[in-house]
């Protein structure tokens, strides 16, 4: 069975789900699972295989499929690909079923390519949308320093402070000595100086390969053992987090990061002060916008996708900040429904 026609077998079966002309329903939010479990479905077949490009293939593609059945009028803005030639759901796109209310999309079908291809944990399909207008375009800076914690400090950090400063006053908020705090890092060279300072100051380190996205929002919630997430990693992940984090209640902080004189220099024509630092509402203005995410591998956030003979297991989390609502979603949908997005051997 062809992607389109799977698309439109799945949407008949569905309910129909209405949605307010001028400003996206609550009723979307489920609407967007549907699309990162397709995403996390397809994608997932190619889990430990190690071609990383064929996996963010083929959840693309099946993002891509679902998200026309999806009752709004679309533009992709933060898309993903172009920094590494991966295969990508390009920036301007027109996604949706073109009715419904205008909507800026941010779209990662893996985040963590790498963590798919090599069977890591915290692998994730990701989608957000908010209000048309309301999404920071970056031009082309595909990286930012990044600073995230939970509501009880969000109103307390700032990324212009040192490290130190930030980690004693996060540990302040949370009522804990400073040796208590987790603090979440990507596992990169550039991060050896701020590893330090982190450990200087007392606080201890956890890495991670890929997937900053889930970290962001581990960092932002309570409960999951991480108190902050410090360094630099990816633009569209910062802004996808951003929709995330307007539901938790936490703050991101973020600086752009050119990576050659070539892109500051494109920044810099577009307008954008460097040196500014962009708060959770300057990446995502609105306070009606969604975030889903779907596991693809096992992570410290949701259960990764699981395959049997006639049943295909998936988790989802799914986020609206304008009520401040996250649902966990557990779907099990039919083997056969899914034969199109199988992996080929």
């Amino acid at each position: 069975m062809s992607p389109a026609s799977m698309t439109q077998k799945y949407s008949t079966i569905s309910p129909s789900l209405a949605v307010g002309n001028d400003e996206p329903d609550r009723n979307l939010a489920l609407e967007l699972v549907r699309v990162t479990e397709a995403a996390a479905i397809a994608g997932g077949h190619w889990v430990g295989f190690g071609d990383k490009n064929t996996a963010d293939g083929a959840a693309v593609d099946a993002m891509r499929s679902f998200l026309q059945t999806v009752h709004f009028n679309g533009v992709v803005v933060i898309g993903e690909g172009e920094k590494d030639e991966a295969p990508m759901l390009f920036n301007g796109e027109r996604v949706g079923d073109g009715t419904g209310p205008e909507v800026d999309v941010a779209v990662d079908p893996i985040d963590g390519t790498r963590l798919t291809a090599l069977g890591i944990n915290n692998a994730l399909a990701v989608l957000a949308v908010a209000e048309r207008g309301s999404m920071f375009d970056p031009s082309a800076v595909f990286y930012m320093e990044k600073l995230v914690t939970g509501p009880e400090a969000a109103d307390m950090v700032d990324l212009r402070l040192p490290v130190k400063q930030n980690l004693h006053l996060i540990a302040k908020a949370k009522g804990v000595k400073v040796n208590q705090l987790n603090v979440m890092i990507l596992d990169r060279d550039r991060h050896r100086p701020l590893v330090e300072e982190i450990r200087e100051a007392g606080a201890r380190t956890k890495f991670i390969m890929d997937g900053d996205v889930a970290g962001a929002i581990a960092a932002a919630r309570s409960g999951t053992g991480v108190d902050a997430l410090m360094g630099i990693g990816g633009t569209p992940e910062g802004i996808v987090a951003a929709c995330a984090i307007k539901s938790l209640g936490g703050v991101i902080q973020g600086r752009l990061w050119p990576t050659s004189d070539e892109e500051k220099q494109k920044a810099i024509d577009a307008g954008h002060d460097l040196e500014r630092v962009l708060s959770t509402n300057d990446l995502v203005s609105s306070d009606n916008c969604y975030f889903a995410a779907t596991g693809i591998t096992d992570g410290d956030l949701l259960k990764g996708v699981r395959y049997s003979k006639d049943k295909v297991l998936t988790q989802s989390i799914v986020m609206r900040s304008k009520s401040g609502t996250i649902r966990f979603v557990d779907g099990e949908h039919r083997a056969d429904k899914w034969e199109g997005y199988a992996r080929k051997s």
